[in-house]
């Protein structure tokens, strides 16, 4: 009866079966859509690399301000995650709906917002970055079109973690995978131009981008609006309970805190690269952390599936399957750690020169791949971490790490760069993350001895 149920409402129960394969099963859609993302900016680079360093700078820092708004976007789609999974496991399926219900609408807000204020006031934001006149402009305009499609992204997101939170990470994928695959065609024809659509440069981008987003949200609402839909059908739109909102808040405020905190102080760190380094500093921080993505996004993509694992279990009483959980995800993570880190350090300029073929370029860019490298297991190890923490509900205390030991970045860069240069600031950056990884991990190992 149990399964019959589960299999109408489009949700997994990850309390029974095999811990590593339902593990596995979780965490390669949310990868993949995790790459998907990365792919979509990778994509914009690569054709926007073709038109000039200046460019891909100008488009690097409105990246940061959408890393900004994609953060506060977590605090609907982490409670999503958490509220619903820990609503399975502790079989209140009537719940699940009425927390998809209020994460809903608190992402049509937040989008709606964010929208109206990044087109209203594009200047305001990008005149931060202290940029020369003509990348500030160009940034302006990319960033007025791609303002369009906020709520989009904000919805996405929020649908995301709403099937994520139910089990079934591999619709996320689907449906972004398809506009991965409409933005690469759309990309090259509005930026360069083809027949009766005029040459748009990098605002050609911005549209391609944020098309290919309304496709994918709409494939989101197509799917849940099915008569066998994900948690029968929730509503979209609902009057926000007190109780409910509360809990939502709990959860996603810490880790939107966290991340919102974290593109603030990367915001800075790019204006001092950009002080220290010209607008190759800012292209070389904005391309290569799309480039660091690949460790970033595989480890959040497994903490992640980590965190909606451990919510179902720990609600269920069960905390012996989530700690062999975080034993396997510990060993793919540091062994992927391990191969990207001597990728970036061995072949850095390689890898840059891929996206910009501008020899000064890509060789600022290979002195900052060489120097990240060198704490890319600790990162992996922080986020692994992150996903425990977020299962059992304790969100806030990868949050204090995040926020204390990310402040000391613009401090220390300050330091460094003034004595080293622009690489002054990648050393701050990789400094921290090791400081962050051995930090967090310590505090989890003394947590969960509470709930053995």
């Amino acid at each position: 009866m149990k399964k019959q149920i589960d299999k109408e409402l489009n949700i997994r129960d990850f309390t029974q079966g095999g811990i590593f394969r339902q593990l596995i099963k979780l965490a390669m859609p949310l990868m993949a859509v995790s790459f998907i993302q990365m792919t979509y900016n990778m994509v914009d680079i690569i054709w926007i690399g073709r038109l000039g360093s200046k460019s891909v700078a100008a488009v690097g820092t409105v990246g940061m301000l959408m890393w900004m708004m994609n953060s506060f976007a977590l605090l609907s789609k982490v409670s999503a995650e958490v509220s619903i999974g820990q609503s399975i496991g502790a079989k209140r399926l009537d719940k699940a709906m009425l927390y998809a219900s209020h994460t809903t609408t608190i992402a049509i807000i937040m989008g709606l917002f964010f929208a109206v204020f990044f087109f209203l006031f594009p200047q305001l934001t990008i005149s931060f970055f202290r940029l020369e006149a003509d990348i500030t402009q160009e940034a302006v305009n990319y960033l007025r079109i791609i303002s369009f499609g906020v709520p989009f992204m904000f919805l996405i997101l929020n649908f995301s973690g709403i099937y994520i939170g139910t089990g079934r990470s591999d619709i996320p994928f689907y449906f972004n995978a398809i506009g991965l695959i409409i933005n690469i065609i759309l990309d090259p024809i509005f930026i360069f131009g083809f027949g009766f659509i005029p040459k748009m440069g990098s605002q050609g981008a911005a549209l391609a981008t944020t098309l290919s987003q309304l496709i994918v949200l709409l494939l989101f609402l197509r799917h849940l609006r099915r008569e066998n839909g994900v948690l029968a059908r929730f509503s979209f739109w609902i009057k926000l309970r007190k109780s409910y909102t509360i809990n939502i808040l709990k959860l996603g405020i810490p880790v939107a805190a966290m991340n919102v905190y974290f593109s603030i102080i990367n915001m800075n760190l790019t204006r001092i690269a950009s002080i220290h380094g010209g607008h190759l500093g800012v292209t070389s921080q904005t391309t290569g952390g799309q480039i660091e993505g690949i460790t970033w996004n595989t480890s959040t993509g497994f903490a992640t599936a980590l965190g909606s694992f451990v919510a179902q279990n720990f609600a269920a009483g069960k905390m012996d399957r989530a700690r062999h959980a975080h034993r396997y995800t510990l060993i793919v993570m540091t062994t992927l750690g391990v191969i990207v880190s001597a990728s970036f350090m061995l072949f850095g300029s390689e890898i840059f020169s891929v996206f910009i073929p501008e020899r000064q370029a890509y060789l600022a860019g290979g002195d900052y791949l060489f120097i990240l490298g060198v704490s890319q297991i600790f990162s992996m190890l922080e986020l692994t971490t992150q996903g425990m923490f977020n299962g059992v509900g304790k969100t806030t205390p990868p949050a204090i790490v995040s926020i204390v030991f990310n402040t000391l970045r613009v401090p220390l860069a300050f330091f460094l760069a003034s004595t080293m240069g622009v690489n002054g600031v990648w050393w701050a950056i990789t400094i921290t993350s090791i400081i962050k990884g051995t930090f967090s991990a310590t505090w989890y190992y003394f947590l969960q001895r509470k709930y053995k």
